[in-house]
């Protein structure tokens, strides 16, 4: 009997969670309510059942804190987590994301122009992303020393190959009536490249940075476990776990998957800008 209360509550809440989310997604998804409403009554419904599960079972912060602990920990700390986030995300990140989607990119142009490379370079490039960063990381450190080059390194090494990849398979997209046409034009390799084969990859490429946006704040991340200065979220979820204080450690986990959500978000952002052209943005829009 001391549970019907209980259940009662929580299948009600769940109807009119139901029927709140179901209510936000009929509008249209071109309006802000029906584009951001949606998610984020969602996880704010989430969020509440998470609260109220965690208080009802009298589950151990050690386990799992409340989202209430987390928040709390997130705004005392804010100060360490704003200087944790420009190691990890800004320096290590983010700086490992451009060079490594930029060497990705360049290195699968001069593959396509060359078949000595691709014969070459391409199974290197295959073999050096088949090797776990578990293994790549500790090298780096040695490499780099202790501070934000040795991860973005890592970085570098997580997100060339699936920039080199796309970048190949987006330079094929192009088809040959179209390079055809470009040489009755008498345009050249570098011209069709720029003006046709360039173009037409772009969303594989862009494609790629959004993989690469998720790989490399994991990379930075992970990194920091085998070496790092007193900053970094990694750097802070290893110390704070061992001292068992899980709020932080949540904290920090919080700063990073929104960090690489914002850039996610962006990135797609951009993506519709340049590639407006291509249909499946035409469809979606």
């Amino acid at each position: 009997m001391s549970l019907a209360l209980p259940v009662a509550m929580g299948l009600a809440l769940l109807v009119l969670a139901v029927l709140s989310v179901r209510w936000l997604a009929a509008f249209d998804e071109r309006s802000p309510v029906g584009r951001f409403g949606t998610p984020l009554l969602f996880g704010a419904w989430v969020l509440m059942a998470w609260q109220l599960l965690v208080e009802f079972f009298d589950v151990p912060r050690v386990l799992l804190p409340a989202p209430s602990v987390i928040g709390h920990s997130l705004l005392t700390n804010l100060p360490v987590l704003a200087g944790d986030f420009t190691q990890t995300v800004l320096h290590s990140a983010l700086i490992g994301l451009v060079a490594g989607c930029a060497l990705g990119f360049v290195t699968g142009v001069l593959i396509d122009r060359s078949p000595f490379l691709q014969r070459g370079l391409l199974p290197l490039a295959a073999l050096a992303s088949a090797v776990p960063l578990i293994g790549i990381a500790p090298i780096m450190v040695m490499w780099f020393g202790f501070d934000w080059e040795s991860k973005a390194a890592v970085v570098v090494i997580m997100t060339f190959f699936p920039m080199l990849v796309n970048t190949l398979a987006g330079l094929a997209e192009s088809g040959h009536m179209e390079r055809d046409l470009m040489r009755s034009y008498g345009a050249g390799y570098w011209r069709t490249l720029f003006s046709l084969r360039i173009p037409v990859a772009l969303p594989f490429v862009f494609n790629a940075m959004k993989i690469n946006s998720t790989l490399a704040m994991i990379g930075a991340i992970v990194a920091e476990f085998f070496g790092s200065p007193v900053a970094g979220l990694g750097f802070r979820i290893s110390t704070e776990a061992a001292r068992l204080n899980m709020g932080l450690v949540w904290a920090a986990i919080l700063v990073a998957a929104l960090a690489g959500s914002v850039l996610y978000g962006v990135l797609g952002w951009v993506e519709r800008r340049a590639t407006f052209w291509h249909p499946s943005i035409r469809t979606s829009a």
